[in-house]
Order: structure tokens, then sequence, then C-alpha cells
């Protein structure tokens, strides 16, 4: 027989409360000639991971940078679509994470950023007793890994899809303009080429001058 608190360990995995690392995940608007940036507080000898992906505007891509409390720059990448880097914090403070379009002169952009925090949190009532964690446990907390990793591919599955929907929305934008301007081409050069015709063929009278 299982006790009530397995059961509920159980049910708390299903139910799709899924405790994450401290952090920030969020799609933000980044305009041209414009710079953003996040700040948060990391203690020393935590392990953090940014992963950032641009989803439209432009070439999809943005410069990135990570800064210490002391403004030493401990991540930079120039013009990047997507990336992640993980760094353990060897001083406590304030970090900041900037995502610069300064570079475009008219392209918007619209990007994805996760900024995670230490360690993922355990599920609630694990690790609170000495005893070795039952079938149940074990399995609540399997479950709950996967809920995650479910979480994250599903995260990955949508930038993706809106990315390829926003470039192929792109392409038949190009695509319909320029069948617009083939079709105005053959037209505007069809009648210029029968009015060639017509007045290359057409009988010009010769003006008549009687003789006195």
């Amino acid at each position: 027989m299982h006790s009530m608190s397995d059961w509920l360990l159980l049910l708390l995995s299903f139910s799709g409360l899924v405790f994450r690392a401290a952090g920030v995940e969020l799609t933000f608007e980044l305009p041209d000639n414009a710079r953003e940036c996040f700040y948060d507080v990391i203690q020393k000898g935590d392990t953090a991971t940014i992963e950032f992906q641009v989803v439209t505007g432009g070439q999809y891509d943005v410069d990135v940078s990570l800064e210490s409390p002391t403004r030493e720059i401990i991540y930079r990448q120039m013009k990047m679509q997507y990336d992640s880097h993980t760094f353990t914090a060897n001083m406590s403070g304030v970090y900041g994470l900037c995502f610069s379009n300064e570079f475009s002169t008219f392209s918007h952009k619209l990007v994805y950023m996760d900024f995670n925090i230490g360690e993922e949190q355990p599920l609630p009532g694990l690790g609170e007793h000495a005893t070795v964690m039952t079938q149940m446990e074990t399995s609540s907390q399997e479950i709950h890994k996967n809920l995650n990793s479910i979480i994250d591919y599903q995260t990955h599955h949508r930038l993706r899809e809106a990315q390829s929907r926003k470039r192929a929305e792109d392409l038949n934008e190009r695509v319909m303009w320029w069948s617009i301007t083939e079709a105005l081409t053959i037209v505007v050069s069809s009648i210029l080429q029968v009015t060639v015709l017509k007045n290359f063929f057409s009988d010009k009278k010769t003006p008549y001058y009687p003789l006195k």
C-alpha cells in the first residue's frame, strides 16, 4: 500500500506544478537601433545558464553580452541567431545580460531569452526525511525531470515553428510582389509592342500639293 504522501507527490508531478530554477524566461521585442538589458542577483558559486534565439526580424541576429557586477565582460557574441552559455559566478552581485540591435537601422527583432540561475528545485517533500526514497518518490522525481525536459522541447519547438512560419510568410510575400511585378511588366511590354507595330504598319498619307 502506498501512503497518502506518495500519491500526493505523484499528483504534483502530473498536475503541471513544475518547480524550476530561479531566473527569467520571456520573449521580447527589440526595435532597430535599440538595446535591452536584464539584471538579476547571482550568488557566488551559483551556476547560471543563458539561452537565446532570434525568432523574427532582419537576418535573425543580435549582439549579446553578459557583464559581471564589476562590469567585466563574461560572455559576448556579435550578430548571433541563437546560442547557449553556462557559467559559474565568481562573486555575488547583480549580473547584466544585454541584447543589442544597434547595428540595424530598420529591422525590428523578436527575441526569446531564458536566464536560469541555480540548481533545479526538488519536488516538495523530497529530501526532507533521512530515510531512503520509496519507489513512488523515485518515480515521481523521474517524472518531474521528464516534465521539465518536455517543457524545454515544447519551447524550442514553438520557437522553431514561429521562426519557420515567419520565414514562409516573408517568402510568400516576396513571391507575390515578384509575380505582380512580372505581370505588370508583361502588360506594359505588350502594350508597347502593339503600339510600335501599329505605328510601323499604319499608312501615312503624303501631303498633296496641287500644281499651279
